[in-house]
């Protein structure tokens, strides 16, 4: 039975071409104030205090790909993109149950796991617009620079982000079977996502707190080395897909025991 899968996928449509509108109008200010930045890049990394420098992650500012890695990456992709993975993720469950819709899907011969499981999966709409978009967004700005961003190297970066975004997604859907209101589930998990994206920038500010960033999925995700590097960081994406899937898990586990 797909019907669950279909429905949440459509639903999800609008909201993902509205996120990747809204991801194109902050790169092309970001774009447009690269220029600037580049000429002025080592006065720029100076002038800023370093506990931005560790939420950032600045490095190479005056090369379109350290620019798009430490500017872009860091606020379009890892916070904003993955608050709103976190956040979509967190009404999935607990918006039927509130409003006993989930009663009558359960009317049907469906099972609770795959409630969950095809409510997860429909994710694959904002996945694959949002990465689409935004692969064309910043290869269009970077061409309109007169600049070059390697596709191969911008693709792998985001197809490497990807399993970040689905660990978001875990946090949200296990609040969503867990929290009995939708806004609570939704701002927890909101607020999850930015702790743990402020406290892994926080970390990079002194060798004595390098350990606690390791237990922040931010820390997994490294735009940099690949643009700017071309290192590619698969093992660090396969930790973060075995948390999303020990999260997935535990949804699951928790949805089917649970009185609703």
């Amino acid at each position: 039975m797909t019907a669950i899968l279909r429905t949440e996928s459509g639903k999800l449509l609008r909201s993902s071409v509205l996120l990747t509108g809204m991801f194109a109008l902050l790169s092309a200010f970001m774009f447009a104030a690269f220029p600037g930045f580049a000429e002025e890049a080592e006065f720029v990394e100076e002038a800023f205090p370093p506990v931005l420098i560790g939420l950032f992650g600045f490095e190479a500012l005056h090369t379109i790909e350290g620019f798009v890695a430490s500017y872009l990456f860091s606020l379009i992709w890892v916070l904003f993109a993955g608050m709103f993975f976190a956040y979509v993720s967190a009404g999935l469950i607990v918006e039927d149950v509130r409003t006993r819709k989930m009663d009558l899907i359960l009317s049907n011969p469906v099972s609770r796991e795959s409630v969950v499981l095809q409510k997860v999966a429909a994710l694959w709409v904002p996945l694959v617009v949002v990465n689409v978009g935004l692969l064309v967004v910043l290869l269009a700005g970077a061409n309109v620079l007169g600049e070059s961003l390697d596709p191969i190297d911008l693709g792998v970066a985001l197809l490497l982000s990807v399993p970040y975004l689905l660990v978001c997604a875990g946090v949200g859907i296990v609040l969503s079977v867990t929290v009995d209101r939708v806004e609570t589930a939704q701002a927890s998990a909101l607020g999850l996502v930015f702790v743990l994206w402020l406290v892994d920038g926080l970390s990079n500010m002194g060798p004595d707190f390098g350990w606690v960033g390791q237990f922040t999925p931010s820390r997994y995700v490294t735009p940099t080395d690949v643009l700017v590097h071309e290192e590619y960081a698969y093992g660090e994406a396969g930790i973060l897909l075995a948390v999303f899937f020990v999260l997935l898990g535990l949804a699951v586990f928790i949805f089917t025991r649970r009185d609703i």
